[in-house]
């Protein structure tokens, strides 16, 4: 009796090829890696659960089904939102209330206290931090959300594991097998030939790229000293590594972070960057996924402008990842607001647009991270005789309230006087300048300051792509500057935005009198608008257009015959602004009509979304 082909040996023969090829071709004929690999990827898919595999088919027949307007993600820290795992799990209905169906929760597998990179060193791949809960505990959760109609997304950290990780131990043991997984020397030769190429990740607090260890070895740590750079030459740490990630799929884990994708391939004599194998890996790991499970999305941590970071999408025809950032976007938009002065950010839209539709963006204002400022310095120097080191001074005076007139309220992180490149941090609110307002009791500045914010949420939900907040913006919290107190995080100024959800203050969104209500409900509302409106499909043409006001941004937005016209006032002032168009819009949001929208008022840091009639 013939054997019925199952949907796993359908879809690796639609692949095979190409794997075949790929693997074989990066690894040197290794055709025992390769069937194990293989064998593995069958073990992965059998161990799938039933409602997985439903979920695998059902995705499979609609690969769109990620792309909808109403798609709206959350990121948040399982401890600082709700203690662990199970409080997270009550919190849904919360989350539901926010119209989150895209809930990622930052890194929260096993990793050593005090030494985790707030938890991107990674000790085991298949456990997860304790007072967190269990695997089990992140199972049952995932599958709460599957119910509910939510995507889990969890970070996959593959360029390094912790110095505590099992294979870490058994190379520093000299166990067979072991030191062939990273890359180990018994001296400096290499090491110093690498670093003559190898930019510095964190050259004020984590110089070099390699750490030394008290046996004599050298280990590459092009991160911190805890976290062992992995050799993928060697195809059992990819073969290992895949399989990790696929765990975690098998958990219900619907989106997979890969975290610092761009330096998982070395080599001596380059930047250790963006290299030719990178794409390999990564168009491996898209096969790995669709061939195992098809209803999984891989998002690719990428930092860096959109023409770099274009190539990471791969082809149509060799696709690599589902989503990547926008992150130079979000870097432009706190530029913006602190010169007042759109060009720069309306040049980025355009960089945004001219990319092929099918390309995912997330966007973001504010994450876990700092915000670099990697902005396009020769063309504004070329542009403005704007100065890279002394342009970076005045963003990081104003964001920090030293600048006059400033009501920005962040803290500097991986501040380095001799380079003049610190980085910045501090909750939305925070930078927008709600908490100098709050400080001040000052009611006028405080509308302003939460009209600024609200600005920059409805800029984000203007784009094209997958919006995602960042937890406790929907109500406004402000900085943490209880850190400092704090010996484990007071070194680490990115703790300023990363404090315990403030739930009694998140009780205020209930009253239609307190600013955090406000915010909340008129978030809210530009989300449901979102939802509802066509103009925001991923498939709508996206232009910007000359507002006749460098302070305020025009991006025009039309699915058919439906146009939606986007005025963004950057500038603390009113300002008239607009685009030329003849007849009938209407204020989506505050319901306003204009005939002809060439001079349309704008409140200071406010904005318009303005629909033709039909």
């Amino acid at each position: 009796m013939k054997k019925t082909a199952t949907a796993f040996d359908r879809r690796l023969a639609a692949c095979q090829d190409e794997l075949q090829s790929l693997y074989l071709k990066l690894y040197r004929g290794d055709a025992d890696a390769y069937g194990y690999f293989t064998g593995m990827l069958r073990r992965c898919w059998k161990e799938r659960k039933r409602v997985l595999r439903e979920q695998d088919l059902r995705r499979e027949k609609h690969p769109d089904w990620f792309r909808r307007r109403d798609m709206l993600g959350m990121m948040l820290y399982v401890n600082a939102f709700a203690g662990n795992l199970r409080g997270v799990k009550e919190r849904l209905p919360y989350l539901k209330e926010c119209g989150v169906n895209y809930l990622h929760l930052m890194p929260l597998l096993e990793s050593p206290k005090g030494r985790s990179d707030g938890g991107y060193a990674v000790s085991d791949f298949r456990a997860v931090q304790p007072e967190l809960g269990t695997m089990e505990d992140l199972e049952a959760l995932a599958d709460a959300c599957r119910k509910g109609g939510m995507l889990v997304c969890l970070d996959f950290v593959m360029n390094h594991t912790s110095e505590d990780h099992e294979w870490a131990r058994k190379a520093r043991a000299g166990a067979p097998g072991y030191r062939e997984r990273y890359f180990f020397y018994d001296s400096w030769d290499i090491p110093r030939e690498f670093e003559k190429t190898v930019p510095q990740v964190f050259p004020t607090t984590a110089p070099g790229s390699f750490t030394q260890l008290e046996d004599g070895w050298i280990v590459m740590t092009n991160f911190y000293p805890y976290q062992w750079d992995l050799n993928y030459a060697n195809p059992a740490v990819f073969n290992d590594m895949t399989e990790n990630m696929l765990y975690l799929a098998n958990r219900g884990v619907d989106v997979i972070r890969l975290d610092a994708v761009p330096y998982i391939w070395k080599e001596l004599g380059t930047s250790c960057r963006n290299l030719p194998e990178v794409h390999t890996l990564a168009r491996m790991l898209r096969l790995a996924c669709e061939i195992v499970c098809p209803s999984v999305l891989l998002l690719g941590e990428v930092v860096m402008e959109p023409a770099k970071v274009a190539p990471y999408f791969g082809s149509p025809e060799r696709p690599e990842c589902h989503m990547l950032y926008n992150v130079t976007t979000m870097a432009t938009t706190w530029h913006t607001l602190a010169t007042g002065d759109v060009s720069l950010l309306r040049r980025q839209m355009d960089a945004v647009c001219a990319l092929p539709k099918d390309f995912l963006f997330l966007n973001y204002l504010r994450c876990h991270d700092d915000i670099g400022w990697g902005l396009d310095y020769p063309w504004l120097g070329w542009n403005f005789g704007i100065n890279e080191v002394a342009h970076k001074k005045y963003l990081n005076e104003w964001f920090t309230g030293r600048w006059p007139g400033s009501d920005g309220r962040g803290e500097l992180y991986n501040d380095d006087p001799r380079q003049g490149d610190a980085r910045l941090c501090g909750t939305t609110a925070s930078l927008c300048g709600v908490e100098a307002a709050e400080y001040e009791n000052d009611p006028f500045k405080l509308e302003r300051a939460v009209a600024c914010d609200l600005t920059l949420h409805a800029w984000m939900l203007s784009q094209s792509g997958i919006p995602v907040i960042y937890s406790g913006d929907e109500v406004g919290q402000l900085n943490d500057w209880s850190y400092r107190e704090n010996p484990e995080k007071r070194e680490d100024s990115r703790y300023i935005h990363r404090g315990s959800f403030r739930w009694e203050l998140a009780e205020r969104r209930k009253d239609p009198e307190a600013w955090q209500g406000k915010l909340f409900r008129q978030l809210r509302r530009l989300e449901e608008i979102r939802a509802q409106e066509s103009c925001f499909d991923a498939s709508a043409g996206v232009w910007t257009e000359d507002s006749g006001s460098t302070h305020v941004l025009a991006v025009c937005r039309k699915a058919r015959e439906r146009e939606l016209v986007c005025l963004f006032n950057f500038s603390g002032e009113f300002v008239t602004a607009g685009v030329k168009r003849e007849g009938g819009y209407t204020d989506l949001v505050y319901g306003n009509h204009y005939d002809g929208i060439e001079k349309v008022q704008l409140w200071p840091n406010g904005f318009v979304w303005l629909l033709k009639d039909e």
